[in-house]
Formats: C-alpha cells, sequence, structure tokens
C-alpha cells in the first residue's frame, strides 16, 4: 500500500489469480446468457476468444455500498474473460465499502473529500488506467459470468467506442422494484434492439458501459456537464460519427429503488438529465445524426400524450358515446397489444416465468405516473427555467436507492 497526493493506493496482483474461495458465500449465482438466445440484432456477439482480447479495466464507483459491492465484485471474480484489473474508487464512504474492497484483493482508490457524483468518481480513476477499455460497473450491479466475454468482442470494429449490456432487475419484491422490472423486459427487448438495428441507441447503461479509453480520454473523461454522463456520452460521440452498440447477449442484474422515496429521486436524476442533453445536443442530433434525433422525438411525443392517454377512459364516453365499461376495454385491449408482445419474448430469451412476469405488469403503471411528472417537470426546469435563467437545474447527484 502507499501514498500519493492524499490518494490511498492499495495494490494487489493477487486479483488476477484470487481463488474461489474469496466470493461470498451469500452471493447469487447469476448465470451467463446462453449462446443459444444471442441476439440476431448484434451479430458480432461471438465468442470473444475468436478475436484479439482487449484488454479491460473495471471501475467501480463507490459511496456507502458495504451491501451491494460483495455481488459485484463475485460476478467479476466468476468471469469466464477476466478483466486486467479492477479499480474501486471508494469515494470517501463512512462504512466499510474500503475494507471490503481490499478483502477482495482489488486496487482501491480514495480521495482526500466525497466527489459528489459517479462521473466525478469515475474521472478520479480514470488517468490510473492504462488499458485499451475501460468498464464502469456500478456497485450494485452484478453481470453475468460472460459478460466482459461478450461486451468486448463489438470493439473489434474500431468505430465503435462505447456498448453495452442488457440490464434486468436484480431484486423484485417492492412494488417499485416489480414494476421496473416490466419497464426493463419492455424496454430492452422492444426499443432497444429496434435501435440497434438503426445503428442509433438512444444509451449505453452506465451501470455497465464499456468504453474505449483513448476516445474517452480525448473527450475529457465521462461528462460532468450533464446528470446523466453515459446518456452525455452515448449520444456525443454518434454525433461525431462514432458508434455505440447494444449486445443483447451480455446480461446484468441492477439493484433498482425499493421505494417511492428513492424512486422519486432516481426517476427525477434521469429525466432531468434527459432533458439537459436535449438542451445541449439538439442542433447536433439534427445536423448530424437525426436517426437518433427521430427516437428522442418519439420519447418527447410520448411524454407529451401521456396524459391524455391516463385521461382517455374517463373523457372519451363524453365524445364517442361509448360507457365507461367499454373505453376501459379497449384501453386495456390496446395496452395488452403494445405490452405483452415483447413480454413474451423476454420470457424465451431470458427463460424467465411468465406467470411471474405478468403478475408484474399492474405495478408497471406506478412507475409510469411517477415517470410522467417528473418528465414534464423535467420539460419546465431543463427546457424553460434554465434557459430562461430562472433556474440552474438539476445538479447534485442523488442515490436512486
Amino acid at each position: 500500500m502507499r501514498k500519493a497526493g492524499g490518494v490511498t493506493v492499495d495494490r494487489t496482483a493477487a486479483w488476477l489469480s484470487a481463488p474461489d474461495s474469496l466470493a461470498s458465500p451469500a452471493a447469487p449465482a447469476f448465470p451467463a446468457a446462453p449462446d443459444s438466445l444471442a441476439s440476431p440484432a448484434s451479430a458480432v456477439e461471438v465468442r470473444a476468444d475468436s478475436v484479439r482480447k482487449l484488454s479491460v479495466t473495471v471501475i467501480v464507483p463507490a459511496f456507502n455500498e458495504e451491501l451491494g459491492l460483495p455481488d459485484t465484485l463475485d460476478s467479476l471474480l466468476r468471469q469466464t474473460v477476466r478483466p486486467d484489473r479492477v479499480i474501486v474508487v471508494d469515494d470517501c464512504s463512512t462504512d466499510r465499502t474500503g475494507d471490503i474492497a481490499r478483502r477482495y484483493g482489488v486496487e482501491v482508490l480514495r480521495p482526500s473529500r466525497n466527489l459528489g457524483s459517479k462521473a466525478k468518481a469515475q474521472n478520479y480513476a480514470l488517468p490510473s488506467c492504462d488499458t485499451e477499455l475501460v468498464l464502469p460497473v456500478d456497485a450494485d450491479t452484478a453481470l453475468a459470468d460472460d459478460y466482459i466475454e461478450r461486451i468486448v468482442v463489438p470493439f473489434r470494429d474500431p468505430a465503435v467506442v462505447v456498448a453495452a449490456g442488457n440490464v434486468q432487475t436484480k431484486i423484485t419484491k417492492s412494488m417499485t422494484e416489480r414494476g421496473r422490472s416490466i419497464e426493463y423486459l419492455f424496454g430492452f427487448h422492444f426499443y432497444r434492439p429496434i435501435q440497434n438495428l438503426a445503428n442509433s441507441p438512444v444509451v449505453c447503461s452506465g451501470c455497465c458501459a464499456a468504453f474505449r479509453r483513448r476516445e474517452l480520454v480525448e473527450f475529457g473523461g465521462f461528462p460532468e456537464r450533464t446528470i446523466v454522463e453515459d446518456m452525455d456520452y452515448t449520444w456525443s460521440q454518434q454525433i461525431a460519427g462514432r458508434k455505440a452498440v447494444y449486445v443483447g447477449g451480455a446480461t446484468a442484474w441492477a439493484a433498482d429503488p425499493s421505494t417511492v422515496y428513492y424512486l422519486r429521486k432516481q426517476v427525477w436524476r434521469w429525466q432531468a438529465g434527459f432533458f439537459q442533453n436535449v438542451r445541449i445536443h439538439w442542433r447536433g442530433l439534427m445536423r448530424h445524426k437525426p436517426v437518433l434525433g427521430m427516437w428522442i422525438g418519439l420519447a418527447l411525443w410520448d411524454i407529451l400524450t401521456a396524459p391524455a392517454w391516463w385521461v382517455s377512459p374517463v373523457v372519451m364516453p363524453l365524445f364517442f358515446h361509448m360507457s365507461i365499461g367499454e373505453v376501459i376495454f379497449w384501453w386495456i385491449g390496446l395496452e395488452s397489444v403494445l405490452l405483452l408482445p415483447p413480454l413474451m419474448y423476454a420470457c424465451v430469451r431470458r427463460r424467465l416465468n411468465p406467470a411471474v412476469v405478468l403478475c408484474n405488469v399492474p405495478f408497471v403503471y406506478f412507475n409510469k405516473l411517477i415517470n410522467t411528472y417528473y418528465a414534464w417537470k423535467a420539460i419546465v426546469v431543463e427546457l424553460v427555467l434554465v434557459p430562461l435563467g430562472i433556474s440552474r437545474g438539476l445538479v447534485v447527484y442523488e442515490k436512486g436507492r
């Protein structure tokens, strides 16, 4: 162990040959996605040993993550292609986060003061990285055993600078977690594959996205100008003519808000960050990446029309001479036609129990109401009040759990 510039650095070479006994016995076993289920939308999802191995550094930003960190590090130990380095940024935690990381024999960086956001913590570790790829992994996220093996493959294309896999809900016990599980299943098995086919992913999820280090450093590191660095970088690089890729066969499980209190915090950050990026990038999208701009326009249309859709069972009987029962029947029918096919495909793809998934569907509508409220709030704050100089917008990063 040594100290340099106020930073405590613990480097242990044993990481690359760490014995299985280091793994926590309570850690859940997250299976690797079977090859037979590889996404047809991404022909590059083949075994990584067919191409030159790319060196990878995993960065784990962590603030008071003693509960979730063991699962994350256990999943890294189980990788079929081990990372060359693992750096945990202990962002001045007040719990045992740093001690747990050192027990696993990984490198630990601890700044002299709390940095205040995930992007800043990742940037703190970036100068210590010397590998071709950098893979930030949230300290509450577990990777499938073959995640790194699959996520590195798209980088055989030199135009690819960022890639991320399929994110699923790690725990589905509370109402908000069950609703989020449906959001993820739908989004990652409907929107994301289509966007990938159009070479225009809207975001490479920051909890498990891999970045080409050279381009990331040239860009100035992980963006700190918005509250959602993953979306900011995904849009910026595509506008610059580079590629972002969704790798459907690479699976990660993320911990999501277990209470309404934390769901509100997370959704507000996501929605505010989305419209911060709209404000910053809309000209570049129109000029250089119109297809990505189209997806963002569709998302905006969905947000603007959502209130009308929610009140339609009450309003439509006044104009179409239909009973409330008939309107609700058609409303539920249209929702089912749009929602169920992608969910059933997700059940087959992820080998999930359809009955369990269907039981979680009602909870997604509560989450949608929260999403709609904060999306409209973000439009007002980030697209109206900020340009007028009335508000600074959302600048404080708060964890969503």
